[in-house]
């Protein structure tokens, strides 16, 4: 089919296209709304600022595919093939995008906020100040893509991997990261207000500068972070492990520290103030912190 006779025939009501092979054409600002192109072969093709709302694209092959500033809210990708497709702009709000491959893909600026990516393969995909509020990102691979200045409040990160990503100034507030592997991560200025990572695997993770008040760290593998300037203040680090931890400048307002391991500082309880002590082992400097917890 060629474009004239599509175009023709979607003006005349007809909505369903499966299977169609489209590879490299232009369809830039045309307008498909609710079309059914499910399995169609659209390699390469150009759908830059069009209007693909609601539109069915399930298992179809966008490989390299151009859907920058794309309206497609509402649509289907399920198990569709987008691997360096470019994305950047696009409006995917409530889009159904399970199982996608999106690995080496541009999603910068995309909204795809309250979507459903679970089991999506985003592997070295530019993330950068994507918006994912209220997403289920269960089980999605995040390895080595970057999430800098992304929003990913009350996300589903449940399964989800992020070896070698870079999570850097982004918006994490109100997320469940419990038990993940996150180290060697960068978080550097990263807001995780509120968020719970009890048993997060955090060794040589970069948190300098970063937004961690309120967050659970319970039992939290801290190893050799770096968390200079780090705004701790009611953070709960019950039980984690800070051995070789750089705290130099954080904030420790109301901070819970019972039963942390402690191997390469000191505390010394006063009758207000908790003050962490310089060590041969440590050579940062800490200030005298406010605490209502005993140690």
């Amino acid at each position: 089919m060629n474009i004239s006779h599509l175009l023709r025939q979607y003006e005349q009501g007809n909505r369903t296209f499966p299977e169609l092979d489209l590879r490299g054409v232009d369809l830039s600002r045309v307008m498909l709304i609710s079309v059914d192109l499910t399995r169609s072969n659209l390699m390469g093709i150009n759908l830059s600022r069009g209007f693909l709302t609601k539109s069915n694209l399930s298992q179809a092959s966008l490989n390299w595919a151009d859907l920058s500033y794309a309206k497609m809210s509402e649509s289907q990708l399920i198990e569709a093939d987008l691997t360096k497709a470019n994305l950047t702009g696009a409006f995917m709000v409530k889009s159904i995008l399970v199982k996608a491959k999106l690995s080496g893909a541009n999603l910068a600026h995309t909204n795809l906020r309250a979507a459903n990516l679970a089991y999506a393969n985003c592997c070295g995909a530019n993330l950068q100040k994507i918006n994912l509020r209220e997403t289920n990102l269960m089980g999605v691979n995040f390895n080595w893509a970057n999430l800098s200045q992304a929003r990913l409040t009350c996300c589903n990160l449940q399964e989800a991997s992020f070896f070698g990503a870079n999570l850097s100034h982004t918006f994490i507030k109100d997320v469940d990261l419990s038990y993940t592997d996150l180290e060697g991560i960068n978080f550097e200025k990263c807001r995780l207000t509120y968020s719970n990572l009890q048993g997060a695997k955090l060794q040589g993770s970069n948190f300098e500068g970063a937004k961690l008040d309120h967050t659970n760290l319970r039992g939290a593998n801290l190893r050799g972070a770096n968390l200079r300037g780090a705004d701790l203040e009611g953070t709960d680090l019950t039980n984690a492990i800070i051995e070789d931890a750089d705290f130099t400048n954080a904030k420790f307002n109301e901070t819970k520290i019972v039963g942390t391991h402690l191997k390469s500082q000191t505390i010394k309880p006063t009758s207000l103030q908790l003050q962490l002590k310089e060590t041969s082992n440590y050579m940062g400097s800490f200030k005298p912190l406010q605490t209502g917890f005993a140690v």
